[in-house]
């Protein structure tokens, strides 16, 4: 399969917000979103907004730093917001049940390295980068599965 890119750039947390508010409603069952990026880069603050926009109210989103999963009850399937940061080895990933959620369920990861060779191949990716100014940011969102096509293609507007 052929990897696709697309290459946004966000002046703004606001502006990032808004990027995951436009992807939110096209997420279905299956989804996973990797988030890969140093601390402090915005992925959390990208998935945040992602959930509270799939949830469609300001739900409180915490980090999951300390409790690796977080999981939100939406109307077409749950959410699950993992961070992997502490994890040290697989089986700590497939404690979490996290394995079984890519496929039923919408998933939102951070950390992915910590994946290895679980990470699933439908996945879309999200390397999000800082940039010159304290809340820009460059996302490069890469991607092999062709369901990610019209779903990405809403950062086109």
């Amino acid at each position: 399969m052929n990897e696709k890119t697309h290459l946004i750039a966000s002046a703004s947390a606001d502006q990032t917000a808004e990027l995951a508010a436009m992807l939110a409603p096209a997420l279905a069952a299956g989804d996973v979103i990797l988030l890969q990026g140093d601390v402090g880069a915005g992925k959390t603050h990208f998935a945040r907004a992602l959930i509270q926009s799939v949830l469609g109210m300001a739900e409180d989103v915490p980090s999951p730093t300390f409790t690796l999963v977080q999981t939100y009850p939406a109307p077409v399937c749950d959410i699950w917001h993992a961070d992997l940061y502490r994890l040290t080895s697989i089986q700590e990933v497939e404690e979490l049940g996290l394995v079984g959620a890519f496929e039923t369920d919408i998933c939102l990861v951070e950390w992915p390295d910590r994946l290895g060779q679980l990470a699933p191949a439908h996945a879309l990716t999200l390397a999000i980068r800082t940039s010159a100014t304290d809340e820009a940011r460059m996302i490069n969102a890469s991607w092999t599965d062709v369901k990610w096509d019209n779903k990405v293609s809403r950062w086109n507007t």
